[in-house]
């Protein structure tokens, strides 16, 4: 049983992590409908590696160029080189791999607040019904319709602004809540800023990236409190195999669906997740009412 578990667990981590649905608001209609708990702390932080890897290797290119600018710009720093014009932080002379990075920088940057009130966000997860998360399903499906039919954009690497990145790192923020999608609203953000389709793509993930491994940090912090890794719910024998299952199934998932993302924005098809949020949305709010008013808790 733990094989399968963890099989599904890492399916579903590895789809919803990049496909525009909210994987957040997923676990929490599938923990009020199985009366379940979330994820161990060991699990989860070992299924945000196997999608953190996903990204990595899905936009190589991309992040072994930022990687070269940043030990560059500290270089440079040193070297007194920042402070010549084609060095600026911002001048528009600094190559696209320099520029991405310093844009996620700053759409990360807004990240850091929201760490001390995570539980705001978080506590639609914990509440008795899912009439929140179907609103939020909603808000994800009409983010999805704009950006499938606003005005292509144009906008390359080389020419993000800075209120490109915080418009993006705002919407990043807007998805913690449950229900809403964090790839479908930083790509949605960065197509309405008029970034081509590519480019709002590749910041999304870009952004991810910080996003993913501070959320594991955070758990591997937690974890320490507790005194240690809990291998809850795994067999002694098979604890470290079926974690390792787990990181390397939620990562072949994952490149899959970043596949599939990045198929998908490319012919404008991002209404068939619309459709789907919507859906989800509709039937969330309409059963959360329907429990409310009948004062009944469904569970499988």
């Amino acid at each position: 049983m733990d094989y399968i578990i963890i099989l599904i667990q890492a399916v579903i981590q590895g789809l919803t992590e990049f496909l525009p649905v909210s994987s957040s608001g997923h676990l929490s209609v599938v923990q009020h409908f199985f009366d379940v708990g979330e994820a161990g702390l060991t699990l989860s932080i070992f299924l945000h590696f196997g999608t953190l890897i996903a990204v990595l290797v899905a936009f190589r290119g991309a992040v072994g160029g930022m990687i070269k600018e940043f030990f560059l710009s500290i270089a440079d720093i040193f070297t007194l080189k920042f402070t010549r014009k084609e060095y600026r932080f911002f001048g528009k002379d600094i190559n696209d791999d320099r520029r991405m990075l310093f844009m996620v920088i700053l759409g990360t940057l807004l990240l850091i607040p929201v760490v001390f009130i995570k539980d705001f966000f978080t506590a639609p997860m914990n509440d008795s019904d899912i009439i929140f998360e179907g609103a939020a399903f909603i808000f994800t499906a009409t983010l999805l319709f704009m950006a499938d039919s606003c005005v292509k954009g144009i906008k390359t690497p080389k020419e993000m602004q800075v209120k490109d990145a915080l418009l993006v790192g705002f919407f990043q923020i807007i998805a913690l809540f449950p229900g809403v999608s964090r790839s479908g609203s930083t790509i949605s953000a960065g197509l309405f800023g008029g970034l081509s389709r590519k480019t709002a793509v590749t910041f999304s993930f870009m952004l991810g990236i910080p996003a993913i491994l501070g959320a594991c940090l955070l758990e591997v912090r937690e974890l320490s409190r507790d005194g240690g890794l809990e291998l809850s719910a795994l067999t002694n024998d098979y604890s470290w195999v079926v974690l390792g299952m787990g990181l390397v199934v939620s990562m072949i998932v994952g490149l899959l669906a970043i596949k599939l993302v990045k198929l998908l924005i490319k012919k404008q098809k991002f209404k068939i997740f619309a459709i789907y949020t919507l859906t989800i949305g509709v039937l969330c709010i309409a059963w959360g009412v329907f429990e409310t008013v009948t004062g009944t808790t469904f569970r499988f």
